[in-house]
């Protein structure tokens, strides 16, 4: 059997451990017998092998992409390689990237309160990321985001409106995925540092996720 490869590419702004998160994710992925490879900057999605790839694992947050090694991720998607990641690390990465944007399902916009207690909710259970996981509280910044309404939703949130009156009530979506052409998209808004890693929940349903995901 062929050993699937993997490309993990931290950086950006430090708040979020990319360091550290690309560490834990490389371990989970190597258990699964992927083949990792890690960088450190956004040319590795210049390279013209990228597309055989089975998987990329995003970890950038508030940064800038070079337009061809846009290109040459959009591209390597669409033609089949996997992309999983979570909270800002993969949503919130390059805020003038439209495209960016369109493949991942979402936008990062706001995180009222900060870090709260909160509830997530699981809407798919029969699927198999979400397989044997209940609804569970949670500790961490509670994403307000712009997404696509075709992603297919797997968990939301609810807002209280207690740091924020405004979103009183608005259901969020927390974890989802989709397709961008041949390749398929997992996201999971949880995950703000590489401590988060430790809650089971999290941890299983990005570990699941990822090998979903993948090619």
């Amino acid at each position: 059997m062929t050993e699937r490869k993997a490309l993990i590419v931290w950086g950006g702004w430090d708040g979020h451990t990319p360091q550290q998160s690309a560490g834990v994710v490389e371990g989970i992925l190597r258990g699964h017998g992927f083949g990792v490879t890690v960088s450190d900057t956004t040319a590795a999605y210049a390279d013209p092998d990228l597309g055989a790839m089975d998987l990329i694992v995003p970890m950038v947050t508030m940064s800038q992409i070079g337009k061809d090694e846009l290109a040459g991720l959009t591209a390597a998607v669409r033609a089949g390689t996997g992309l999983a990641g979570f909270h800002g690390t993969m949503c919130d990465s390059f805020r003038a990237e439209t495209e960016y944007q369109f493949m991942t399902g979402g936008q990062w916009v706001s995180h009222p309160g900060n870090i709260i207690d909160y509830t997530v909710n699981v809407t798919r259970p029969d699927d198999p990321v979400m397989a044997g996981i209940g609804d569970f509280p949670y500790r961490s910044e509670q994403y307000y985001m712009h997404v696509d309404p075709g992603n297919e939703v797997l968990a939301t949130t609810t807002f209280t409106g207690d740091h924020l009156a405004d979103v009183a009530g608005v259901v969020m979506p927390v974890v989802w995925k989709r397709r961008y052409g041949a390749g398929r998209v997992f996201y999971s808004a949880l995950g703000h540092s590489f401590a988060e890693f430790e809650v089971p929940q999290m941890r299983t349903i990005f570990e699941r996720g990822a090998l979903w995901a993948s090619r």
